[in-house]
């Protein structure tokens, strides 16, 4: 059994073959956490996981989302799910595609704040780790953890430096990772981050290492939870473990996490 701790196939990506894709999994012994963007994708994902025993739901709005956030309807969809729903996520916060002037930069980043403590509220209300996105805020994010320091969860795709993968695993979070580490120079971060605080994850179908496009179901640059072992191995590679023993301990660190 293998984690992908992050996956999207609730996406239109997979509407044409989804049931398919969901077998590949399983035929390889992949447990998926499916994770929400908005409230639509957040309730497939529940679905998705109420349908399949390897498909775990997590909840949640994207900074980047501009739908309102509905705090009573997300926490009546968590509370449906039950067991399945493990997670709030994915939640966060996203400084890329700012705005050009002071003013808006400030409304911007206010707005993405008060939409992320929000939903951090709803996760220690729910007793519920987070899956977090974070670009170019990592400072912010941090200021504000340090505020909530009974949360617990996951900094998703990780893409900071190793000071601020630290200053992560001291407020006790795990650090994602997936095909971004392909395209990133990450290896002090992989090699020094301990593997006790990693999780594996695909963020598909974005972010598809090189090596799955030679692969059945990879040739169209679409990625698949399948593909996980491509990240797993590259850890493997650069910690000078084996994969075996990088799939046990990240699976462990899921299971903990996300008390599955």
């Amino acid at each position: 059994m293998i984690f992908d701790t992050h996956s999207h196939l609730n996406f239109k990506a997979y509407d044409n073959d989804r049931d398919e894709v969901i077998k590949r999994t399983q035929k390889q012994c992949v447990v998926c956490i499916d994770v929400g963007t908005k409230y639509e994708t957040s309730k497939l994902a529940v679905q998705l996981a109420e349908k399949n025993k390897n498909i775990y739901a997590a909840i949640g709005m994207h900074p980047l989302e501009e739908e309102k956030f509905k705090y009573e309807k997300y926490k009546e969809l968590a509370l449906s799910g039950s067991r399945r729903v493990v997670a709030i996520g994915e939640i966060g916060l996203d400084y890329y595609y700012k705005p050009k002037t002071k003013i808006r930069l400030e409304q911007f980043k206010e707005k993405q704040k008060e939409i992320f403590l929000q939903q951090l509220d709803l996760a220690e209300e729910l007793n519920l780790p987070v899956i977090i996105h974070c670009r170019m805020a990592h400072q912010d994010l941090i200021n504000i953890l340090k505020q909530k320091n009974q949360i617990k969860g996951v900094i998703h795709c990780f893409t900071g430096t190793l000071e601020e993968a630290q200053e992560y695993i001291k407020l006790g979070f795990y650090i994602g990772l997936n095909g971004i580490i392909f395209k990133l120079n990450l290896d002090e971060v992989i090699k020094e981050c301990p593997l006790n605080k990693i999780l594996t994850e695909t963020d598909c179908p974005y972010l598809i290492p090189p090596l799955a496009r030679r692969s059945p179901g990879g040739e169209g640059g679409r990625n698949e939870p399948i593909f996980i072992k491509h990240v797993i191995q590259k850890i493997a590679d650069l910690k000078e473990m084996s994969f075996d023993e990088i799939a046990e301990k990240t699976s462990q660190n899921a299971k903990r996490l996300f008390n599955i």
